[in-house]
């Protein structure tokens, strides 16, 4: 499969974070924050600057990963104050994306309410009634954007966002009727939370044309005390599913980049360290 990591969870650093791609012998350089800014964010210079980096280290770019919608709410409105920044924000990253060849743009949703949906009197008394409607006009203009740009959305399974799951990232996709436009960004490590299994679970919502990329760390969360934990791959609540999981990609043809996401330390905020300690479990499996 095609390989890749977030390069400021090696370093904000993007030239260091190439060179550490260039000894792991990776291609594919996912960009979020780049030196001091967040990508759609950068001045003209320096993302010429990016882009000759990426060419001189023959590196191509699989996903621009700003977080859009990130930190909305059920009360926000298309067109108001909030809305507006964030999609001006996405038009400056896809004049990136196009700029860097990039295919794909991340987009995330507004902050989780728990229950959506519910049946035999919890529709009364449990659900968020109106939640997940309201969030469908907030996204809706994100993907006509990219239907005239000519890119893809890809909407992360977030932590504490309303699509958490690779279920209610199809039915994002399928109320938008936007499949082949938008797609999931499947993170089944944040999908650990609200306790999807990865596969078969997981997976099987997604397989038949809603998955579009993929990041992986490993996680141990204690929802009951509201208590997440990054562990070293291998050794969290994925580690009898990464094997399963990279089977049932390749046996499918997954033809999207595998994005290692940093995110480890051993508890002094090193990240590149955590990423070497992770990198040839992460290899091992998906390479």
């Amino acid at each position: 499969m095609k390989l890749g990591v977030i390069t400021d969870g090696i370093s904000r650093d993007f030239g260091h974070a190439l060179e550490v791609m260039d000894e792991f012998g990776l291609e594919y350089a996912e960009l979020q924050y780049l030196w001091d800014k967040e990508i759609g964010d950068l001045d003209a210079g320096q993302l010429r600057e990016a882009k000759e980096m990426l060419t001189g280290h023959g590196k191509r770019v699989s996903c621009l990963s700003r977080h859009i919608f990130a930190g909305m709410t059920r009360d926000n409105l298309p067109g108001d104050a909030l809305h507006t920044r964030h999609m001006d924000a996405l038009k400056r990253v896809m004049e990136n994306a196009h700029e860097l060849s990039c295919p794909l743009v991340r987009i995330m949703t507004p902050k989780k309410e728990m229950i959506l949906w519910g049946h035999n009197g919890a529709e009364r008394w449990n659900v968020s009634r109106g939640s997940w409607d309201a969030i469908l006009p907030l996204v809706a203009p994100a993907v006509e954007l990219a239907r005239s740009e000519v890119l893809t959305l890809v909407v992360e399974t977030g932590n504490g966002t309303m699509v958490n799951s690779c279920y209610t990232g199809r039915r994002l996709i399928d109320d938008l009727d936007a499949k082949g436009i938008l797609k999931v960004l499947w993170d089944p490590a944040n999908n650990c939370w609200c306790h999807e299994r990865a596969y078969p679970d997981g997976y099987g919502e997604i397989r038949d044309g809603y998955l579009g990329h993929v990041h992986i760390k490993d996680v141990h969360v204690d929802t009951p005390r509201a208590t997440l934990e990054v562990r070293p791959m291998g050794e969290g609540d994925l580690a009898d599913q990464f094997a399963l999981m990279a089977e049932a990609l390749r046996g499918d043809g997954y033809g999207g980049v595998v994005s290692f996401e940093s995110v480890y330390h051993l508890g002094d905020g090193d990240f590149e360290a955590g990423f070497r300690r992770c990198f040839d479990t992460f290899k091992g499996h998906f390479g």
